[in-house]
């Protein structure tokens, strides 16, 4: 059985990663109403994209070019498809990120081909940083969580206090006032865009050394992060980086568990057919983020920072 220490921290590297994907999401929703169906498949057009720059130029150019590269691509399907279609509602845009999402997984699968790739480790980081009653825990997992922080944190500091921030929050909100002053409103709304497909790329990349590329990626990751999302709270980046370091922390310690359904319904004293208690909570660990989703929809719509109505 894994160490509680080493099992606690991959949940943290985990949940971190999917901080960093879900706040691309939630920073587009929140400041431009688009529920990006198609933020997934930029997460696997960045792990792709990654894969071929850290094949001719390493791994550190591929962390830079890569969310470079998908993140200009987000902006030409802002400022060309998207915009064109923002006067007609929310659900044509929906619509379209939705068709997006395929024909992104149809190009991936014409460039890259049907078969599964991966992204060798940096030997800087190929070791573990320590072990732990017999556990060890990764170099990479340790950057994995730093270079999560750093760029969240960075994010965090540039729309808290610069005063990109202060344009691009006031233009959530007074449109109109700030493109009397002067600000291109439309180019505001290409920029939040293209930064949160790059986070969404930027995440594909870092990920993609301790996971599979294929095609289906986008399909797998991507009912993940509408999970946390949700839990979380529509449109809040509090309520994303809380929904993700639970869903973290919860589906590893479940995958890494010995016990079985049995075992638990005993120490409740809750009766458990047979063929149920034979089930061990790490064959159930992947269907954790939906208990939770399910749980919060029934008894709060509106997620953990969500709010409720107009100001959603």
């Amino acid at each position: 059985m894994q160490s509680w220490m080493v099992a606690a921290l991959n949940g943290l590297s985990y949940g971190l990663l999917l901080f960093m994907l879900s706040s691309g999401l939630t920073l587009i929703f929140s400041m431009l109403g688009v529920l990006n169906f198609a933020h997934a498949s930029f997460y696997m057009l960045g792990a792709y994209v990654g894969y071929t720059v850290a094949a001719r130029a390493g791994f550190w150019p591929a962390l830079v070019l890569a969310p470079l590269a998908v993140g200009a691509v987000g902006a030409m399907l802002e400022r060309h498809l998207l915009r064109r279609v923002r006067a007609h509602g929310p659900l044509h845009e929906l619509l379209l990120t939705f068709g997006v999402a395929y024909l992104l997984a149809e190009a991936v699968k014409l460039i890259w081909g049907l078969g599964t790739l991966s992204i060798p480790l940096p030997p800087a980081l190929d070791a573990p940083l320590f072990v732990w009653h017999g556990t060890a825990f990764s170099r990479y997992r340790a950057f994995m969580m730093a270079a999560s922080v750093s760029t969240l944190g960075a994010l965090a500091v540039v729309l808290r206090f610069s005063r990109t921030g202060l344009v691009l929050r006031a233009a959530l909100t007074h449109a109109h006032a700030v493109q009397a002053l002067g600000h291109d409103v439309p180019r505001i709304a290409t920029l939040v865009f293209a930064l949160g497909t790059a986070l969404a790329a930027l995440a594909g990349v870092i990920g993609a050394p301790l996971a599979v590329l294929e095609p289906g990626m986008a399909e797998a990751v991507g009912s993940i992060v509408f999970v946390v999302v949700i839990v979380g709270g529509l449109g809040s980046l509090v309520g994303a980086f809380v929904a993700s370091l639970a869903i973290g922390f919860v589906q590893t310690f479940a995958a890494t568990s010995t016990l079985s359904l049995g075992t638990l319904a005993a120490a409740a004293g809750l009766p458990l057919a047979p063929a149920w208690a034979q089930l061990s909570v790490a064959q159930l660990a992947p269907l954790v983020p939906y208990v939770l989703l399910v749980a919060m929809l029934a008894c709060r719509p509106r997620g953990l920072f969500g709010q409720r109505g107009a100001d959603a």
